[in-house]
This record gives C-alpha cells, sequence and structure tokens, in this order.
C-alpha cells in the first residue's frame, strides 16, 4: 500500500508543469505536440536524429524547448543518455519514412518504440504515451481486407509492428497510454473528438492538432492512465472534456 500510494503521488505531478520527453518531434504530428506542450506551460525536450532540422522546425528561442539527438533504433542506453533523469515522461510520435527497406517499419514502429520503454524503465520514469494507429489489431477486428489494412500492412507490416510495440508496452507495468488515431491530416481541426476503446474505429480520420491534443490532455488526466484510446473526429460528435472522453474507456 506504501509503495502504491508513493507510486501515485509521482503520477499525479506530471500535471505539474514538469519536462516532457518527445521522441520524433520534427514530425508532422510530433512538432505539435511540441507545440501544445511548450503552450501549456511543460517543459520539453525534443528528441530528434537532424538536429539542424529541428532548430528550423521548432519554435525557436522558447527557454523551456531543449534540442537533443536521439535515434530510437540505436539502443536503450543512448536513449537513456538523451532522456535524461530530468525527464518526467515520455512522448513516442515516432514513425517510419517509408522506403523499398521492408524492415524500416519494425526498426522504427516496434523495436525503437521497445527501446523507448527500456530506457524509460533504466531511468526510473513511469508515464508512456505511444502515438499510434487505428486498425493495428485489424486481423483480429475482421477487417483483414479493409483497404486501409492491407495498403499500411503492404509496407513492411507496419501495423503489425506497431501492436507488437503496444503489446510489449502493455505488458511492461509502465503506466501507458496508447492512443490510436485514424487517418492523419494536416488540415486544423473540423468536428469534435470521438473516443472510442480499442478495437473498435476501422474508419474515420482527425486532425494531428487534435491527436497532439490529446497526448498533452493525457498527462494532465488520470483517467487516462493503463488505457488504450481510439480516436477519430467528427462534425456530428458533441464536444465533450477530456475528464469525460479518457474516462469512458474502462482501464487495462
Amino acid at each position: 500500500m506504501e509503495g502504491s500510494e508513493i507510486k501515485e503521488e509521482k503520477e499525479a505531478g506530471i500535471g505539474q508543469k514538469k519536462k516532457i520527453f518527445v521522441a520524433g518531434a520534427t514530425g508532422n504530428t510530433g512538432k505539435r505536440i511540441v507545440g501544445q506542450l511548450l503552450t501549456k506551460g511543460f517543459a520539453v525536450k525534443a528528441g530528434v536524429r537532424d538536429v539542424d532540422k529541428a532548430k528550423s522546425v521548432l519554435p525557436e528561442g522558447n527557454p523551456l524547448l531543449q534540442i537533443v539527438k536521439a535515434d530510437v533504433t540505436e539502443g536503450s542506453a543512448k536513449l537513456a543518455d538523451a532522456i535524461g533523469d530530468d525527464s518526467d515522461a515520455v512522448i513516442c510520435a515516432t514513425g517510419f519514412q517509408p522506403s523499398w527497406n521492408l524492415l524500416t517499419p519494425w526498426k522504427v514502429d516496434n523495436f525503437g518504440t521497445v527501446n523507448l520503454v527500456d530506457a524509460c524503465q533504466k531511468l526510473g520514469i513511469n508515464r508512456f504515451i505511444l502515438i499510434s494507429s487505428i486498425l493495428v489489431n485489424g486481423a483480429a477486428m475482421g477487417q483483414l481486407f479493409n483497404p486501409v489494412y492491407i495498403i499500411l500492412n503492404v509496407m513492411g507490416l507496419v501495423l503489425v509492428a506497431k501492436l507488437q510495440a503496444e503489446r510489449y508496452i502493455r505488458k511492461s507495468g509502465i503506466n501507458y497510454t496508447i492512443i490510436r488515431p485514424g487517418g492523419l491530416k494536416n488540415d486544423p481541426p473540423q468536428g469534435n473528438i470521438v473516443m472510442q476503446p480499442e478495437d473498435t474505429l476501422f474508419r474515420g480520420s482527425i486532425s494531428r492538432d487534435q491527436v497532439a491534443e490529446v497526448a498533452v490532455e493525457a498527462l494532465l488526466h488520470p483517467e487516462s492512465h493503463y488505457k488504450v484510446v481510439e480516436i477519430v473526429a467528427s462534425t456530428d460528435a458533441p464536444k465533450r472534456s477530456f475528464e469525460e472522453l479518457f474516462g469512458s474507456i474502462e482501464q487495462q
């Protein structure tokens, strides 16, 4: 009981403007997560492969932003050095770049995520948020012939790689929130967020701005702990608070 109380106290403190490590910080979703974290007053350590690119993509002159070189494919020891003992949580927004190398999705979306989790455990960091995708478990959902499931898995079985990473996270004991968005749009949000339990949604899209918002709000709401949530946007959906959205999903 005493250990549980200490753990809960530590987790509850994430919302008190701590430092968050963002992996994949220059990606289309990652840079939005960085921006929204800074807006909320969090200190951000942006983990990137190309520091020069990051300086041109991420906000300039913000004292709360630190850019560090970090490649999730290089192993947990190097990642632990990049994350550092001053980070309180990790958000993983990495994604492979399409190529003819069919092993790339596994290096990034599976082993890369596993490396991040292992680095967190080396450092004693107990909060991990993953940006994944709907349809990762499409086979079990009866969606083997869904065109999106087929197209994405043609590129090195990327959805299978993501699902294996999710399973590793869930078995690790770390306090996780796995966010599975629908089709990602760079456009501003259209409609309100719809949040459903895992293996529910097989169509729909959502603005990357809203995905970033869900990731940041997951840090602030304990209702998000140990949950897998699927999100899309709909113009027909009512506006709901994040407390209500996360609270509607059962804890795993």
